[in-house]
């Protein structure tokens, strides 16, 4: 295996298990023998396990951003981008071993000196709501920045509590229910 594809096969294995049975209750020699490696060759590509963990919530972000803007832009303009976000929900929530948010997942288990991790969770979810922005920007015209900050916002709420719940009951009737309020959010705005 070259290095990158290892590389990256650490991370995804480690993910795996990161977002399946927790950061905490997952240790170095459990990646280890997933990755069918040497304790070595693990600390070659990486200097802790928080490192892996960093690099696993940029993998999975990056993975998922790329895949919400490819959602909203096979959507027609208007609505079904402003709500394109629950549809992508509710396809991974129909994907195997769903167990929410991986970063809300990390950062649950975080003691408060983790400030790294803490860091990329911020600002990953800083990036998913600057890019609903983007999105009500581009679909609804003559918004203030207020505005475009309100229903963003709105939709951001709306997006996670609908992943946490979701989670949580083991039932999508949050994602419907989150999908069938968010348009409240607009419904008096110049749908572009």
């Amino acid at each position: 295996m070259q290095r990158n594809e290892l590389h990256e096969h650490i991370i995804s294995s480690a993910g795996d298990l990161f977002y399946s049975q927790g950061y905490n209750s997952t240790g170095v020699n459990e990646i280890i023998t997933k990755c069918d490696i040497a304790k070595a060759t693990l600390y070659s590509h990486f200097k802790s396990k928080e490192d892996i963990c960093i690099a696993y919530l940029n993998q999975r972000h990056v993975g998922f951003m790329d895949t919400l803007k490819s959602y909203v832009e096979s959507r027609s303009k208007g609505k079904n981008q402003l709500l394109a976000i629950f549809d992508l929900l509710r396809d991974m929530y129909l994907e195997e071993n769903f167990q929410g948010c991986w970063g809300l997942k990390t950062l649950g288990e975080l003691s408060p000196d983790q400030t790294a991790i803490l860091s990329v969770i911020q600002q990953q979810k800083k990036e998913l709501l600057l890019y609903l922005g983007e999105i009500v920007g581009d679909n609804i015209s003559n918004l203030s920045k207020a505005e475009t900050e309100k229903i963003s916002g709105g939709l951001y709420l709306l997006y996670e509590s609908a992943v946490t719940e979701s989670h949580l009951f083991k039932n999508d009737w949050p994602i419907f229910m989150a999908k069938s309020i968010a348009p409240s959010l607009f419904m008096d705005a110049e749908l572009v």
